[in-house]
């Protein structure tokens, strides 16, 4: 019998799963030095005195003078902090906002995931029965990520579809490569979050409820650092998820996935290597930047100081060998959302597969979204089966 993982997966097309310079525009080719080699990527991160995290927040291009007006104008300002920070003013912010992704804190979502995606799924039965195509993308995907950083941190949420514009805005603002035009909608987008982010921020404080604002700032965290947590919390802690779950959805369905993902006996075993695989191929994260701190020799390759670099995660030689261990970066800054991105992500995938059996996807080979260090699936359109006959089928959750 064949292994249905020994064949090549779909998100084996992912932008960013092949060479990175073929990916990316001449302008980012020119700023930044991309390392593919595992072994080296691995060093480099590994040595974060060296190697810098300093660049994690910067724009991947410059911004237009106007583009950066607007964002002076909302006091828009992002110091280092987690991921973009070192030494002990990293580990001091890194020990507080642990302790609220505990495996422990992690595992008692587990049935709150289970329930809220069989409640988002239920509705759209109906909509397949009458013939309509469904993104699971914008009705799954980008609704349970959000609502369990909430559950797990109790910083406020704003409603989805500002928080997807927001989030995306953002991305595209910091690891995309906009044109001046562009710069200015991306900076108003992001200038309206941050506000909005600094008046959650004080309010949190005020409430003083155990939530992780106030407990960073209890733990004597400077508001401007928590703010800029708070930022990246919303970018990097629940829209990659998102991204992470599409991926995974559009696998398993691409490649026949679905309804070993749907069967009690199977979906554990084949939903954990169906995000592997994802997370080795085609991870919403592939690829991360550093800084070079000083001139430096790593495994006789020389680094010269301010040398920027990208940083292969998933994808190329990791891809071919389906290797995830460094799906979540390593060292020091690994990311503290690993285990609840995981596990997020396998039973969105196995819940979903089992409150819709008999759906396929409407574009096998849809368009991904992809830039410096994220990339999805623009969508995951699906109809259900049959729909071209006389008779559609939508089967009864299992």
């Amino acid at each position: 019998m064949n292994c249905p993982f020994a064949t090549a997966p779909a998100v084996a097309s992912a932008p960013l799963a092949g060479p990175l310079t073929a990916a990316y525009p001449r302008a980012i080719n020119q700023r930044y030095r991309s390392i593919e080699d595992t072994a080296l990527v691995r060093q480099i991160l590994a040595k974060a005195t060296d190697f810098t995290p300093a660049n994690a927040l910067s724009t991947a291009v410059t911004l237009s003078p106007a583009a950066l007006r607007i964002l002076a104008a909302a006091r828009f300002a992002l110091p280092p902090v987690l991921a973009s920070a070192t030494g002990a003013a990293h580990m001091r912010v890194r020990r507080v906002v642990a302790g609220f992704f505990s495996p422990g804190k992690v595992r008692g979502q587990q049935e709150v995931i289970l329930r809220r995606v069989a409640e988002l799924c239920e509705p759209l039965r109906g909509a397949y029965l009458a013939g309509e195509n469904v993104d699971l993308a914008e009705t799954i995907a980008a609704i349970i990520p959000a609502e369990i950083m909430h559950n797990l941190t109790g910083i406020p949420v704003p409603p989805t579809d500002l928080l997807k514009r927001w989030s995306q805005d953002s991305l595209e603002l910091f690891w995309g490569w906009p044109d001046e035009p562009r710069q200015l909608v991306l900076a108003a987008s992001a200038a309206e979050f941050f506000s909005w982010l600094v008046k959650a921020v004080n309010k949190s404080v005020q409430r003083n409820d155990g939530n992780l604002y106030a407990a960073l700032h209890e733990a004597g965290i400077e508001k401007p650092k928590i703010i800029s947590l708070g930022y990246f919390l919303a970018i990097a802690g629940q829209e990659t998820t998102t991204m992470l779950i599409q991926s995974a959805l559009f696998s398993a369905l691409r490649d026949g996935h679905w309804e070993p993902c749907a069967d009690p006996e199977t979906d554990e075993r084949t939903a954990g290597k169906v995000v592997k695989q994802v997370l080795a191929t085609a991870s919403s994260v592939p690829t991360w930047r550093r800084i070079t701190a000083t001139d430096v020799v790593v495994n006789g390759e020389p680094f010269g100081s301010g040398e920027e670099l990208v940083l292969r995660l998933s994808g190329g030689i990791q891809g071919s060998a389906f290797d995830d261990s460094l799906a979540f970066g390593f060292g020091i800054h690994r990311c503290l959302g690993a285990g609840l991105a995981r596990m997020e992500t396998e039973l969105v995938l196995k819940a979903t597969a089992r409150a819709l059996p008999g759906i396929e996807l409407v574009d096998r080979d849809p368009r991904w979204n992809h830039l410096l260090s994220f990339q999805a699936p623009h969508e995951v359109r699906t109809r259900a089966t049959g729909h071209e006959g006389k008779s559609v089928y939508v089967g009864e959750p299992r």
